[in-house]
């Protein structure tokens, strides 16, 4: 075992640092078991405490897992290697509705708002001791939330949705601890988890949002948080429905100790209502990235919540960054008060692309879902054929691998920037590349 890959160090940091290495240069693969820690301790001439320090910062980081007298093995999908890694890189003359990227055309232009928080600043420079939160951006958010029926609550800034939701869970979760996650679901949601050093339940999703029972069943396993995405879920373009979240909220008041984290990174780029989840338990939060509806380069979002996890988010926030910039903040209040951006043109925008393509893959007997935002969701029964048929044929893909733990094969097609005649002829692609032997009823 020790000859396949030669683990070095005396520090606890140096054996792991040694073993991440080997993962990422794919030395030690998914699966491969790793020594006996007295067995490796003695190889290395260390103490045996040492070897379990690194083994446990290693499970911790999401690198290894530990099954009992099986041993500590190299998880299937190691922290150290991300899922976005599992993409198909288009070449000249493919086209890539695979990234899942905003259409530049519909944001808007940054300049005013750039300027006029410039200028902002140069009257009253941001220094330390400053309030963390632009009261001016806290305002806006606040009053978008309470239209939007979300409970009252303080309201902070993070670095963008990921950002928050790892904040929120490090402020109540500890190594070990299950987090409930949609499956298919956002990638680096399901790498952040395991990187925590937490464990992921997947949760089965429909067009109306997480299934009642499949969210039961993870709570009754023990997982303490549920993350849930509001509408525009990446890859599938569910949206919490009315009934869908009465149902919840029914459920999570059964279990009130739970961390309840909902994501509308789909705020301004949607024309579904917002049904929040947020009442039933103690602690919850609701963040609100701007990424998708003015930049995902203004690494913003805002978040509320219950007033401890705030806190608790905040406090640890001030150790480290301090602040998301004011700057940042002053150029997106700018942008709201301005209504730089019309969320009823927006959404309608992707909804034309997205009901276009969900029809006419229909036409060619072809089931998919999209029911909101800019993605669309195909199931398919070979995953890597086809996408690679795909890909021969001119379109570059974003494959299913990315977004999901059990839930069966698809692949994820991004209506961003396509028009009517490429859409038509996506979904022959794709109907094609699923029956490649001619088979397709065309209706």
């Amino acid at each position: 075992m020790l000859e396949d890959y030669p683990i070095e160090g005396r520090r606890a940091t140096e054996i792991a640092r040694s073993v991440e290495r080997g993962v990422s240069a794919g030395a030690l693969p998914p699966g491969h078991a790793l020594p006996p820690m007295r067995e490796l301790a003695e190889h290395l001439g260390v103490n045996p405490n040492t070897v379990a320090a690194a083994y446990r910062a290693l499970r911790e980081r999401g690198v290894i897992e530990t099954a009992g007298r099986r041993g500590s093995r190299v998880r299937a999908r190691p922290a150290s290697t991300a899922r976005e890694a599992i993409r198909v890189d288009a070449p000249p003359g493919v086209a890539d509705v695979g990234k899942g990227n905003p259409d530049p055309a519909l944001l808007p232009a940054l300049g005013e708002a750039l300027a006029a928080a410039a200028a902002g600043a140069a009257a009253r420079p941001v220094l330390y001791g400053d309030d963390a939160v632009s009261p001016r951006l806290a305002r806006l958010a606040r009053a978008e939330l309470d239209a939007d029926g979300v409970p009252p609550g303080p309201v902070a800034v993070a670095s963008g949705a990921l950002d928050a939701i790892e904040r929120v869970l490090l402020a109540h979760l500890r190594p070990g601890d299950t987090v409930a996650v949609e499956d298919p679901g956002w990638g680096s949601l399901l790498d952040l988890v395991p990187a925590l050093g937490l464990r992921v339940a997947p949760v089965a999703v429909d067009d109306d949002g997480p299934l009642t029972e499949s969210v039961a069943r993870a709570l009754r396993g023990g997982a303490r948080a549920l993350v849930v995405t509001d509408r525009a879920q990446n890859p599938t373009g569910a949206a919490v429905s009315a009934g869908r979240a009465a149902e919840l909220r029914t459920l999570l008041g059964a279990h009130p100790e739970t961390v309840v984290v909902e994501d509308d990174h789909g705020h301004h780029i949607v024309d579904l209502p917002l049904h929040p989840l947020a009442g039933p338990t103690a602690h919850w939060v609701l963040i609100r990235s701007v990424a998708k509806a003015y930049g995902p380069d203004l690494r913003l979002a805002v978040l509320t919540g219950d007033t401890l996890t705030l806190e608790r988010v905040q406090g640890r926030q001030r150790l480290g960054p301090g602040w998301v910039s004011r700057l940042l903040q002053d150029t997106v209040s700018h942008l709201w008060e301005q209504r730089a951006v019309r969320p009823a043109e927006v959404a309608a925008a992707y909804g034309r692309r997205r009901t276009a393509l969900v029809g006419a893959l229909a036409d060619r007997g072809v089931p998919a879902h999209g029911r909101s935002g800019m993605n669309v969701w195909v199931p398919v029964p070979d995953e890597a054929g086809v996408v690679a048929r795909l890909l021969q044929s001119g379109w570059a893909v974003a494959p299913g691998a990315r977004f999901r733990t059990v839930s069966p094969p698809g692949v994820r097609l991004t209506v961003s920037g396509l028009d009517a005649d490429r859409l038509a002829a996506l979904a022959d692609a794709v109907a094609t590349a699923i029956h490649p032997g001619g088979g397709t009823r065309y209706g």
